[in-house]
């Protein structure tokens, strides 16, 4: 009888950790994912434009361009903390969290590779793939603590924006944050005051959770093309300052020749 029983309990726990890999997935994080991706694309076409010399947009001192940038960049970050909450809650083990945040730093790597070539001077080194990877290693043991994530997220963001010091300039150093000067790299994601908002999200998740998503219910009808960009976020980031540079080469190519 009681093997019988314990039988049923592994064929139940069984059947949960087969159903949970779909768990994790939200429509209405989905399309939040995906409106954060058509910014990022538009931000990153505006930057394309300038270098190439269509515009003379300044992104590193206009405060629109620097807000712009810093809305997109805390919406990732935001949501990479959401969907930790959401992966905990899913009973992602060990072994996927691994896998997923061994692409997410691979992805990293290749960055920080190709922005060499195109940028060698300023080559990304810490962006905010990279950022994310690390900030969700941290992220992972205080996940099933939303309170303590929210006053530690608020502590690192206050830090991160109060404090500096030029021992943290150097590039070894300056992924922490803390730096008297932004230093010289297309992509600058430091730690302070970043993680703080990959910890908010941890938060935001369980709040969201916690009533089943409805506060996003708006979002479940937005068109399905957006919630798939928000599935396929990390490829479409791979892969679309490629397509934007090469598109906008063609074009101008084709404009700028002599009749």
């Amino acid at each position: 009888m009681a093997q019988r029983r314990r039988g049923r309990a592994t064929r139940r726990a069984e059947a949960v950790r087969a159903a949970s890999p779909a768990i994790d997935r939200v429509p209405s994080i989905d399309a939040l994912r995906g409106l954060a991706i058509v910014a990022m694309i538009v931000y990153h076409f505006a930057f394309d434009l300038r270098f190439f010399g269509v515009t003379r947009a300044d992104f590193e001192n206009d405060p629109f361009w620097l807000a712009a940038r810093a809305t997109i960049v805390a919406s990732f970050l935001l949501l990479a903390g959401i969907s930790a909450v959401l992966a905990d809650r899913a009973g992602v083990d060990g072994l996927r969290f691994a896998r997923r945040l061994g692409v997410i730093a691979l992805c990293a790597l290749l960055a920080s590779v190709a922005s060499y070539f195109v940028f060698p001077q300023t080559f990304i080194y810490f962006g905010i793939l990279h950022c994310i990877a690390l900030s969700l290693v941290i992220a992972r043991p205080l996940v099933r603590r939303p309170t303590f994530c929210v006053l530690l997220g608020v502590a690192i963001i206050v830090a991160g924006l109060v404090f500096s010091h030029p021992a943290f300039d150097a590039r070894s150093t300056s992924w922490i944050g803390f730096t008297t000067r932004k230093p010289a790299t297309q992509d600058f994601v430091p730690l302070f005051p970043w993680l703080g908002v990959v910890l908010l999200g941890v938060g935001a998740g369980h709040a969201l959770a916690s009533n089943g998503f409805r506060a996003l219910a708006l979002l479940q009808r937005s068109p399905a093309a957006l919630r798939a960009m928000g599935r396929h976020s990390l490829a479409i980031y791979m892969i679309h300052q490629p397509i934007l540079m090469a598109s906008l080469w063609l074009a101008l190519k084709v404009v700028r020749s002599p009749p």
